[in-house]
């Protein structure tokens, strides 16, 4: 184990590295690194707006959809409401109803600043203080290289590479000026991670613990699964403990203070759970767990058991999400060039305390979207909650490339190590810009109305309520309420339109749940077909 790698016994912040070699004066060294960290979010900021507003203009998939939608009612005074329904699961009986009964708030919240802010509702406005995000994420990044490099020498490219890694980070790129979770999420988890490996590597750590409790509340507030760093922090806490006995009671306080900060941030939210639905969260989303397809966050009544479920149907999920989530880890978090790297340079800062809580939050997340909630893991929620990780992965695949390339130097000569370093984190730093633009530019959201949405604002009435596949779409482009095609059949459309008065039932060939399919070419004696130009489309009348 090479001295500057083993970590396991330093008792420093994010600031005190050891190193062996000569160094420069402390004071010398912490004005250079200020410069290049001021220098950094100069560019991190012209890079973070570039690609927040160069890739997406206008929502593009229903996440984006329903949270752009909250954020405008909110700021237009209607409060944190919804005007249709996107899943049943804790669906209310009327409309319009309590909004974020699924998804988490924050990032509407975020998104109504912006439109605040700005003193306009448009989508632009709503993605500044997203770009804000962004280059604050990537400074984490720049940080964490020179954090991880855990030496002086060479720390500054390190960290430069690392820190351009997190703002052009691939399959990410295209996802970060999205109205969605992504770049807050990106932002708080890293920085909640970030914060309690500093209190595991300093004296002074009782605001930095507080810091911890309130940034895994934010954290939770942007998703529901944020609450895993709360757990993560209670897990590194009470391990402290162990550790170090000694002042046993002073820790016992920075535990209570991270559980009293986090519930100081949340109790406003549970607050207005319990008015508003009579509980602290929203009850339903642990049926995710026993899904046997993700269509099944579309059934009415939601109904997803153990029962319907079955030992088969519990193994073969898990073994569905195991397959795509591993391919995730490699490819979309890993660049898939970058994964070995990454896993380098974290198994040999194993012992580092700083890192401790990214590895088990890493490990946690994998585990829980993988074992707990497959399909909603696989399908997305793994996506989003690991832009936590992609700071530290960044700085951890350029600190494993300079691990690799020492470890081939002292047994190959001939090799110039520094140089190859250089060549070798450029060629990546190359990989992730190409793959950022090509990903990019091939799902760029420029924005303007579908002919569909059009057409049915000219011919339904203003106070229709229409059954479609993405009411929030629906919403966006007409303003009209509505409730979503279910994962039943044909019956429960009728009863759905009686408990929530839906007028009108939109199906779109190729979208539709196989129970409904009939009805495209053959509809039931209460749906009364209405002319509508799109031949993919067919557009009834409910009647009584």
């Amino acid at each position: 184990m090479h001295p500057e790698l083993d970590q396991s016994s330093v008792n420093t912040d994010a600031d005190e590295e050891v190193s062996s070699s000569p160094l420069p004066p402390q004071s010398s060294v912490l004005w250079t690194r200020r410069r290049q960290t001021a220098l950094f979010g100069v560019v991190a900021l012209i890079i973070a707006f570039s690609v927040v507003y160069g890739f997406v203009s206008a929502p593009g998939y229903t996440d984006v959809f329903y949270h752009f939608n909250a954020a405008e009612r909110l700021v237009t005074g209607q409060g944190l409401t919804d005007a249709y329904l996107w899943t049943y699961i804790g669906a209310p009986d009327t409309l319009p109803a309590p909004s974020h009964l699924y998804w988490m708030p924050l990032t509407s919240i975020i998104a109504a600043f912006g439109m605040w802010i700005t003193q306009n509702t448009t989508y632009a406005a709503a993605q500044l203080p997203f770009a804000l995000m962004l280059a604050a994420t990537g400074i984490i990044g720049f940080r964490l290289g020179w954090r991880i490099t855990g030496k002086r020498r060479g720390a500054a490219l390190t960290a430069w590479i690392a820190g351009l890694l997190t703002l052009l980070s691939g399959f990410f790129t295209r996802y970060w000026g999205a109205i969605d979770t992504f770049a807050p999420y990106a932002l708080i988890g890293a920085a909640a991670i970030y914060v309690m490996g500093s209190a595991l590597t300093t004296r002074q750590a009782r605001e930095l613990w507080m810091v911890a409790g309130a940034l895994a509340a934010f954290a939770h507030l942007t998703r529901a699964d944020g609450v895993l760093l709360l757990g993560v922090g209670v897990v590194i806490a009470l391990w402290r403990m162990i550790e170090r006995r000694r002042a046993l009671h002073r820790r016992v306080v920075y535990l209570f203070l991270m559980l009293l900060l986090y519930l100081l941030v949340m109790s406003p939210w549970f607050l207005r759970n319990q008015f508003e639905v009579g509980s602290p969260l929203p009850l339903g989303g642990s049926q995710a767990i026993w899904f046997s397809s993700y269509d099944d966050l579309f059934n009415y009544p939601p109904d997803a058991s153990p029962d319907t479920l079955g030992l088969e149907g519990f193994i073969n999920s898990r073994r569905e999400a195991f397959v795509n989530n591993a391919a995730t880890f490699i490819a979309v978090e890993g660049l898939i060039a970058m994964t070995p790297f990454m896993l380098i340079g974290l198994w040999r800062r194993r012992k580092d305390p700083f890192l401790r809580p990214f590895w088990l939050y890493a490990l946690l997340l994998h585990a829980v979207m993988t074992f707990v909630f497959p399909y909603p893991g696989y399908r997305g929620g793994l996506f989003h909650s690991a832009a936590a990780l992609i700071p530290f992965w960044a700085a951890l695949g350029v600190a494993g490339i300079d691990d690799a390339v020492k470890w081939i130097a002292s047994r190959r000569r001939t090799w110039q190590p520094e140089t190859a370093k250089r060549v070798f984190s450029g060629a990546l730093l190359l990989l992730a810009l190409i793959l950022s633009l090509q990903t990019g530019l091939a799902g760029r959201v420029t924005g303007g109305t579908p002919p569909l949405y059009t057409e049915l604002n000219a011919v339904l009435p203003p106070d229709a309520v229409v059954m479609i596949n993405d009411p929030a779409a629906l919403y966006h482009y007409t303003g009209l309420g509505g409730v979503v095609i279910p994962n039943e059949d044909i019956e429960a459309i009728r009863t759905i339109a009686r408990k929530y008065h839906v007028d009108y039932l939109l199906l779109e060939s190729g979208g539709m749940p196989a129970g409904i399919a009939p009805l495209f070419d053959t509809p039931s004696p209460y749906l009364l077909p209405l002319p509508i130009s799109d031949p993919n489309v067919r557009l009834y009348a409910i009647t009584p």
